[in-house]
């Protein structure tokens, strides 16, 4: 059956937006933690370098031995 037009009210659109505030604390706590972690990447870079003197040594010296 037909609704009579005059008694329905169509409710307003909800939004369900979050909020969003600024941490000054939070955000020097992630600055010194991705610090952190970048000083301890290049800390590991000496000894992958001497990883690759290394296999490069070993590598020449098996080329000495079958060249005798």
């Amino acid at each position: 059956m037909i609704k009579p037009m005059f008694g329905h009210r169509p409710k307003p659109k909800q939004f369900d937006y979050p909020y969003r505030y600024y941490d000054p604390e939070k955000d020097e706590k992630e600055k010194r933690r991705k610090r952190i972690k970048f000083e301890s990447h290049t800390r590991r870079r000496p000894a992958q370098f001497k990883t690759i003197v290394f296999f490069a040594v070993l590598l020449s010296l098996v080329v000495y031995l079958i060249s005798l």
